[in-house]
């Protein structure tokens, strides 16, 4: 089965409150999806139902061929759910939550043992095996509720904010395991850091307002940026007014930015319009008139810009 999950007009209320309205896409095999969107979007209430934690109002949803809703614990076999916070049972050892979750699971003697041992080894748990998880920091609190996440070998992922809480390092690590195991998963990731989508995902659904508002790879929804194909250029100070003068009047030039200055250099960015390659006229101009230029290139463009311009046309319409 290549789709693993099926989502078709998805909805929920909560009494007169819209939480996800008419939400439909689908999760392939192999795919990483970044669910993105504002606090309040819908992402977690999505996730929730997919996960058979909430009763849709409206619409369905399948995992592995199964109903959510009709079929709850056959998606629940085949699912690995990580809530936003994922509290844990404090007084546990990560072992002693290990070997609970793969209890509930029914698995038992020594395939759990192997489990729980990759799981550890994923996520390099060996060290705090054997302490309190209320004694743990945030960081290896996180990575115990993604290894027992993990523990029974999912064929569907959904994770909500999975790195809250890790430190650069542990973050890495993390993204290089997700990146690992989704050439056989669907993975299905929810975050508020747009660089973890550029390092792990290979397909961003925006959703404000209970509604997807883009669903496309990344690179194709950061040529939607103002940023897109924006040439930037360092130069001597002395350079600069002269620089924006002849920019500011070049055709497919929108706006001229003074980004950044420091020990006797200027940098400037160069906004386009449409997002039409402008970098070899730019470069001709500014060399013509006499700038020195230190460096140039082109930006390929902002995935937080596109995402502030979808969901804030989103707020302004509710409001």
């Amino acid at each position: 089965m290549d789709t693993l999950v099926d989502i078709r007009g998805l909805t929920k209320y909560f009494g007169p409150v819209k939480a996800v309205e008419g939400v439909t896409f689908s999760v392939k095999r192999g795919e990483v999806l970044g669910f993105l969107g504002p606090n309040g979007a819908g992402k977690s209430t999505t996730m929730k139902m997919l996960a058979g934690y909430l009763t849709p109002t409206s619409g369905s949803a399948t995992v592995c061929g199964y109903d959510i809703t009709r079929q709850t614990i056959d998606v629940q076999r085949r699912l690995g759910y990580l809530p936003e916070g994922a509290p844990a049972y404090g007084d546990l050892t990560p072992l002693g939550l290990m070997r609970f979750a793969a209890g509930l699971r029914g698995i038992t003697g020594a395939k759990r043992d192997k489990l729980i041992q990759t799981s550890v080894e994923r996520l390099e748990l060996q060290s705090v095996l054997q302490r309190p998880i209320e004694t743990l920091s945030k960081g290896f609190k996180r990575r115990v509720s993604l290894a027992q996440s993990i523990l029974h070998d999912p064929e569907v992922l959904i994770l909500d904010e999975p790195t809250d809480g890790l430190d650069p390092n542990q973050k890495f690590q993390v993204r290089n395991l997700l990146q690992q195991m989704a050439k056989n998963k669907a993975i299905i990731i929810s975050t508020h850091i747009l660089e973890e989508v550029d390092a792990v995902c290979s397909r961003v659904i925006i959703i404000g307002d209970g509604k997807v508002m883009a669903d496309a790879q990344p690179g194709q929804l950061e040529t939607r940026s103002a940023y897109h194909n924006a040439v930037v250029m360092r130069m001597p100070t002395a350079d600069a007014e002269k620089a924006e003068k002849v920019l500011s009047g070049m055709a497919y030039v929108v706006k001229v930015e003074r980004i950044g200055q420091w020990n006797g250099t200027a940098q400037l960015r160069a906004l386009s319009a449409g997002g039409a390659d402008i970098l070899s006229t730019v470069h001709q101009a500014v060399s013509k008139a006499g700038v020195t230029l230190q460096q140039i290139h082109v930006e390929h463009g902002r995935l937080d810009d596109v995402f502030r311009k979808l969901t804030s046309k989103s707020r302004n319409k509710e409001a």
